[in-house]
Order: C-alpha cells, then sequence, then structure tokens
C-alpha cells in the first residue's frame, strides 16, 4: 500500500516526508487552530460551517487566513483525492509560521504554517450504537475559550485520558456544578421529552453536530433548550447523549456508577440518530 499523502505549505508529501521547523510557533505554544470534517461518500458534510468555524477561529487569535474559502475546498478535494477511502476524516491545522521563540506575536510579518491530512473515518461500532456507552464525570479545568478550536488541547487530552483509564468512552465535564462538554465532543440531556444542551458560549466548543441538532430538532418536533444545565440533572436524565464529528450521535447509558435512564438508547436519541443519517444521505 503506498504511503498516504498529505499537504503542508504548497506541496502534497508523503506523511513521513512531512517537516516543520521545530520553531513553528504550533510546534512551541500549541499557537494555532485545528478543524476536522468528516466526508461520506467524497462529499464533505457541512464543509460551509466547519470552514466558517475555522475562520472564526483564525480570527479569534489574530492569524491571517491564509486561504479563500474556494482555495480550502481546493486544498480539502487535493488531499481527499490521494485518499482510496470513500469515507475519510480530513484535518486542517494552520499555526502562527516559524518565528523567533518569544510568547508575544511576531513583531515581523510570517507566512502561517498550513496541514491538511486525510484518514478513512472510524464511526462508533454497531454494538455502541444499540446498547449505548459508559462515561465518567469529572470537573473541567480548561481555559476559559473554549469556543476557539485551538490545538492547544492538553486539558482535553487529560480529560480522554481518564476516560481511558477509566475504561469508558469519554469524560463529561463540569465547571462550577454545571455541564460544559466532554473531552472531544458536545454533551445533552433529555428530560420528559425535551433536548437540553449548554449554551454556545465560551464554555464549549460549539461543534458543528450542535446546528445540526438545532436543525433536526426543528425538522422533526423535538423541543430543545439551550440554558445552563446542573451536574444533578445530568444524572437524572431520561437520556443523555454525545455529538461530534465521529460519534455523530451517540447514547449514554451509564455516568459513573448511575445507569441512564432505563439503561438503553431512548426515543429522542433514535429519532435524532435516523434523522442524522437521512441529512448525511441528502
Amino acid at each position: 500500500m503506498n504511503e498516504a499523502l498529505v499537504y503542508l505549505n504548497g506541496e502534497m508529501t508523503p506523511l513521513s516526508e512531512a517537516k516543520i521547523p521545530v520553531l513553528d510557533r504550533g510546534f512551541i505554544f500549541g499557537d494555532g487552530i485545528y478543524e476536522v470534517i468528516p466526508v461520506y461518500g467524497r462529499k464533505m458534510f457541512r464543509a460551509d460551517q466547519h470552514l466558517a468555524r475555522l475562520f472564526r477561529s483564525l480570527a479569534a487569535i489574530g492569524i491571517a487566513n491564509p486561504h479563500s474559502k474556494e482555495e480550502w475546498l481546493a486544498l480539502i478535494a487535493k488531499v481527499m483525492a490521494a485518499h482510496d477511502a470513500d469515507d475519510q476524516m480530513v484535518y486542517l491545522q494552520v499555526t502562527r509560521g516559524v518565528a523567533k521563540r518569544a510568547h508575544a506575536f511576531p513583531k515581523d510579518e510570517v507566512t502561517p504554517t498550513v496541514f491538511i491530512m486525510t484518514n478513512p473515518i472510524v464511526l462508533p461500532t454497531a454494538a455502541a450504537r444499540e446498547n449505548g456507552v459508559a462515561c465518567v464525570a469529572m470537573e473541567d479545568k480548561r481555559w476559559l475559550r473554549c469556543e476557539i478550536k485551538s490545538i492547544s488541547l492538553l486539558g482535553n487530552v487529560l480529560a480522554a485520558q481518564n476516560a481511558a483509564e477509566n475504561g469508558v468512552t469519554e469524560s463529561i465535564q463540569f465547571r462550577d456544578g454545571f455541564l460544559t462538554e466532554a473531552s472531544a465532543s458536545n454533551v445533552w440531556i433529555v428530560k420528559d421529552g425535551v433536548l437540553m444542551g449548554p449554551p454556545k458560549d465560551n464554555l464549549i466548543l460549539e461543534g458543528i453536530r450542535y446546528g445540526l441538532i438545532e436543525e433536526l430538532c426543528a425538522a422533526n418536533n423535538i423541543k430543545l433548550e439551550a440554558r445552563r444545565i446542573a451536574r444533578e440533572e445530568v444524572f437524572a436524565a431520561d437520556e443523555v447523549m454525545l455529538s461530534s464529528a465521529t460519534k455523530e450521535v451517540l447514547a449514554v447509558v451509564k455516568l459513573d456508577d448511575t445507569v441512564i435512564g432505563d439503561g438503553k438508547p431512548g426515543a429522542v436519541y433514535h429519532q435524532l440518530y435516523t434523522a442524522y443519517q437521512a441529512a448525511k444521505a441528502a
């Protein structure tokens, strides 16, 4: 099998040969932004929304967007075409670029580093879909600009490791007694048929699935509320769900030692999952 080709600063190159200078600010400081776009049947899913979030994040940390929307789409298509899989997960990363090590932004103009790669998408197993998954709760100790899709992901890494060490799918995080998000997923609860999620503020990354779920709820007559959700409400919920590019929507049936609802994926989950698959096929 031929080695995967990736895009780095204007060139397509084998992954093993892709190199950046050690003074790249992404390497030194985590000074950069990333984005992940799912691809189904060689068609990007909600690419406009993903690129809009990429552009928002770049603007939020003062990195000049190195490409127009059309240029980004062309570059992504080029990387996608170099891979055999029809269903892929495209990863984009932009760092501030290479400069002498100093915390403040470089005084002289630097060229952003642009990297794109893709891999076959890995979705939840049929067993996870049918039976739901377990999670653990933990305190959210990350920084307060979670709405920026930053490559500075140590807090998320530690939350994911906490889940791994506990043998579960995700760590669901709480800040000052209120739900925020999981290590790499938005979190939703259902009570009495109403779907609820945390507000879109600086305490969560607004997943692209957040907007999609809003649309699916409107189309399927599911009542949706965005508000602060207390820890106790999560443990007492009828349903808990995760959403992300790789999980799509996924039911949580156990949190710590508490069984959620009747211990099986619930009616609202099944409704949203079915609607999600229809949106992918549209």
